[in-house]
C-alpha cells in the first residue's frame, strides 16, 4: 500500500500576488476543498505535512546572490515588478517564496528517506518552472524545482533525474537551466510557444552537447484533448524506460492544460493528469522504489485545480 505526503497550510497560501491576480491564494484552498471533500484527509495512505521555510543558504544553491538580494529588497516594501510585469512583488514575497522551497525539499527529503513509509510527496504550491538563476519569471519568484535537482545530488548523490512536466506552459526555467546536463532526463508537453507564454520548447530543443537526446520537448496546438495528450504521453514513457532510467521522477502537474483555463487554450480534462500520475505512479516503483515528487504548477481556474490535483494525489495511492 502506498503513502503519499501531502503539504497543506497558510503559509503556502502566502505565496499569491493578490485576489485580482490569477495565482492567487484561493487556488490552493480550492483544491484542499476538494480533497477533503472526498474524505482523503481522513484516509491512511495520506499524511498531511506542514509547510517548511528554506533558509538563504538553500535558495542560493541555485540562484545567483544578486537575484535573491533583489527579492529581498523587493520584499520589504512590496512595490514594482520582479519580471517584466507577470510576478509583482508583494511584502513578504522572500519569505512565501522561501515556504513554496522548503516545502518542496521537505518532500524530497520524505520520499528520498521513505520517511514513516511514505514514497511520494504532493507540494500543490510546488512547481514555480519559469524562475531562472538570476530573474523571475511568469508567476516564478524561486525555482524551486531547480533547487530540488541541485539538493538531490548534493545531499542524496541522486544523479540520473526525470524531470516530467504537464503544464500548458512550456518549463523553460528548467530545461535551460539543464540544457547541457545529460542526467537530468527533461520530458515536457505544452501549449506550442507560437501560441502561449514563454514561446519555447520547440521539438528541436533535445539539449545540448553531452545532453543530446536527454530532452524531450512535445508542444500539442491549442484545443488539443486528451486524446492528443496521451499519445504524447506515450512518448515519455518510451523516453523514461529506454532513456532516462530514473533514480528519482519530478512531475510538474499544473492544472493550467484543462479546458476552461482563463489564460491557455488546451482542452484536457482532469483525465490527462490521472493518466499521467499512474503512468509515472509505475515507473517510480519499477525503476527508483518509488521516489516520486508531484509539484501543483499553474491553473487559474479553481474548478480545474480541484480536479485535477486531486486526481494527481488520489493516482500516488
Amino acid at each position: 500500500m502506498c503513502k503519499t505526503a501531502i503539504f497543506f497550510g497558510d503559509d503556502l497560501s502566502r505565496y499569491n500576488f493578490g485576489r485580482h491576480h490569477p495565482f492567487n491564494s484561493n487556488r490552493l484552498y480550492a483544491f484542499w476543498s476538494k480533497f477533503r471533500s472526498e474524505n482523503l484527509h481522513e484516509s491512511n495512505q495520506f499524511t498531511i505535512e506542514t509547510p517548511v521555510i528554506a533558509d538563504e543558504q538553500t535558495i542560493l544553491l541555485f540562484h545567483d546572490r544578486d537575484y535573491v538580494d533583489l527579492v529581498k529588497r523587493s520584499s520589504k516594501d512590496g512595490k514594482g515588478f520582479l519580471d517584466m510585469g507577470d510576478t509583482p512583488a508583494f511584502e513578504g514575497v522572500f519569505e512565501a517564496s522561501c515556504y513554496v522551497v522548503g516545502s518542496t525539499l521537505r518532500a524530497l527529503d520524505i520520499v528520498m528517506n521513505n520517511i514513516d513509509g511514505i514514497d511520494h510527496a504532493f507540494n500543490p504550491i510546488g512547481g514555480l518552472h519559469h524562475s531562472r538563476r538570476d530573474s523571475a519569471a511568469g508567476f516564478c519568484v524561486f525555482n524551486d524545482i531547480g533547487i530540488a535537482i541541485v539538493e538531490a545530488r548534493r545531499k542524496y548523490g541522486i544523479k540520473r533525474i526525470a524531470y516530467v512536466d504537464i503544464d500548458a506552459h512550456h518549463g523553460d526555467g528548467v530545461y535551460y537551466e539543464f540544457e547541457n546536463d545529460p542526467l537530468l532526463f527533461f520530458s515536457d508537453i505544452h501549449e506550442d510557444g507560437r501560441f502561449l507564454y514563454p514561446g519555447t520548447g520547440s521539438p528541436l530543443e533535445k539539449g545540448l552537447g553531452k545532453a543530446e537526446g536527454t530532452k524531450l520537448n512535445l508542444p500539442l496546438p491549442p484545443n488539443s484533448t486528451d486524446d492528443l495528450f496521451v499519445d504524447a504521453f506515450k512518448k515519455v514513457e518510451e523516453f523514461i524506460e529506454n532513456v532516462a532510467k530514473p533514480e528519482l521522477i519530478i512531475l510538474q502537474c499544473g492544472a493550467d492544460s484543462l479546458a476552461g483555463d482563463p489564460i491557455t487554450h488546451l482542452n484536457y480534462t482532469s483525465y490527462a493528469h490521472r493518466y499521467a500520475t499512474l503512468s509515472l505512479h509505475k515507473l517510480a516503483h519499477y525503476y527508483c522504489n518509488g521516489r516520486l515528487l508531484a509539484l501543483g504548477g499553474g491553473g487559474y481556474n479553481n474548478n480545474n485545480v480541484a480536479d485535477g490535483w486531486t486526481a494527481v494525489a488520489k493516482s500516488l495511492i
